[in-house]
Order: structure tokens, then C-alpha cells, then sequence
């Protein structure tokens, strides 16, 4: 063998040593098939000897996919037209199976989650839309989960992030809740009242039962009055004091 064929069949043999070996991360498996056939042992991760041409190597990341759902038009029961997106987080957890059920495990996932986004929500109306939206979370990751578990993907959480109104919807809802607020705002101040005459009540009933009391406060009230500066006070004298006074005066004045 002259030097020439030397060198072609290192060349070869180095060929073939950089498809044999091949080094994994912690987060990929390799799913390896051998004349067509699938190996029932998923390879990975570290230093992985794929005896290429017979054998066949695919890596699929074992780490968690966030997905952005793209905006989807729906139809809620009540009939009122939505945008609504989302994201769904999901991870393979049998290599195998997301290699051989399905030709695409991310494009399949994607359109499982845009389909079930707008079955599932088309049969809420929008009040629950907008308030119960864990509720329809956690129905949404459930039903979307079965469909993927043949192929061995795990969805292990969905979440709705926008719900886009209509512009006439917008207003009539900022009309309700303005309303709303005006309800609730005199249904306090009526309260109010209510609890501020029962109180006032029951400080009449209780000064009218002691006269003492009573005068206590009529000074005490003048007392504050006259802390006032700048201010001129007429206040009535009672009828009693007065008739006390002057005939004090009448008998002061007989001799």
C-alpha cells in the first residue's frame, strides 16, 4: 500500500470514528436505530459509540419547551368575539416515543394547543373568561396532556396571557363597573347614616334621662363655639334663667 492509499484509508477511518463517537449533554438522549429498526435502549448523555452506517442516530432535548400559543380567535358561549393567547410548557419524556408516534413532536403539540385554546374556551362565556381563568388553566393542560401522552410528551402547565376585548365591549364594561362602584358607594354611605342616627339616638335617649347631662353639653358646645376667633356668637338664653334673674332684681330693688 503505497502512501496514498495510507492516507485515504486514515482519512476513511477518521470519518467513520466521528460518526461512531458522539458526546451527549446531561439534557439530550439519543434514540438509535439499527437497520431501520429501533434499539429498545435510549442512549445518552456522556460518550455515546453509534456504529455508523448500520446505525442511525436522532438527539432529542429532554429540557422543557415554552411555547408561545399564537392569538386565536374565539367565539365564547355567550357569543361575544375574542383574541385570546397563551403558553404551554411542556418537555419529552419518552424519546422514544416522541421519535417514532409522531413526525414532529413541537409542530404537533403547537397545533394540538391552538385547537383545544379555542374548543375549550368556546365553551366559557366571558365572565368566566376573565375571572376563572385557573379553572380553564388547568382544563386546558388536561386535555391537551391526554392527547400528547401517546407521544411521549408531558405538558405540565398552560397558561392563558391575553384576553384581547372588542373596543364596544371595552366600554360597556367600563360602563358596569362605574355603575358598580356608584352602587356599592351609596350603599355605604347609606349604611353610614343608618349607623350614625341609631348612635345619635341613643345619645338623646340618654341625656334625656339626666337634665344635668344635658346642660353639660349645652356649655360644652358653647365652649367650642367660642374657640372659634373672629366669629360673633347669639345664642337664646332660657326662659327659666331669665325670670330667675329679674326677680332677683325686682326684690334687690323693694326697699
Amino acid at each position: 500500500m503505497g502512501l496514498y492509499g495510507l492516507i485515504f484509508v486514515i482519512f476513511v477511518g477518521l470519518i467513520f470514528l466521528s460518526r461512531w463517537i458522539n458526546i451527549l449533554n446531561e439534557y439530550e438522549r439519543a434514540v438509535v436505530f439499527r437497520l431501520g429498526r429501533l434499539i429498545d435502549r435510549v442512549k445518552g448523555p456522556g460518550l455515546v459509540l453509534i456504529f455508523w452506517p448500520i446505525d442511525r442516530m436522532v438527539k432529542i432535548s429532554m429540557r422543557t419547551v415554552v411555547h408561545d400559543v399564537p392569538s386565536q380567535d374565539v367565539i365564547t358561549k355567550d357569543n361575544v368575539s375574542v383574541k385570546v393567547n397563551a403558553v404551554v410548557y411542556f418537555r419529552v419524556v419518552d424519546p422514544a416515543k416522541a421519535v417514532v408516534e409522531v413526525e414532529n413532536y413541537l409542530f404537533a403539540t403547537s397545533q394540538m394547543a391552538q385547537t383545544t385554546l379555542r374548543s375549550v374556551l368556546g365553551q366559557a362565556e366571558l365572565d368566566e373568561l376573565l375571572s376563572e381563568r385557573e379553572k380553564l388553566n388547568d382544563q386546558l393542560q388536561s386535555i391537551i396532556d391526554a392527547h400528547t401522552d401517546p407521544w411521549g410528551v408531558k405538558v405540565s402547565s398552560v397558561e392563558v396571557k391575553h384576553v384581547d376585548l372588542p373596543q364596544e365591549m371595552q366600554r360597556a364594561m367600563a360602563k358596569q363597573a362605574e355603575a358598580e362602584r356608584e352602587k356599592r358607594a351609596k350603599i355605604i354611605h347609606a349604611e353610614g347614616e343608618l349607623q350614625a342616627s341609631r348612635a345619635l339616638a341613643e345619645a338623646a335617649e340618654a341625656i334625656s334621662q339626666n337634665p344635668t347631662t344635658l346642660q353639660l353639653r349645652y356649655l360644652q358646645t358653647l365652649t367650642e363655639i367660642a374657640a372659634e376667633q373672629n366669629s360673633t356668637i347669639l345664642f337664646p338664653i332660657p326662659i327659666d334663667m331669665m325670670s330667675a334673674f329679674m326677680e332677683s332684681t325686682k326684690r334687690a330693688g323693694q326697699p
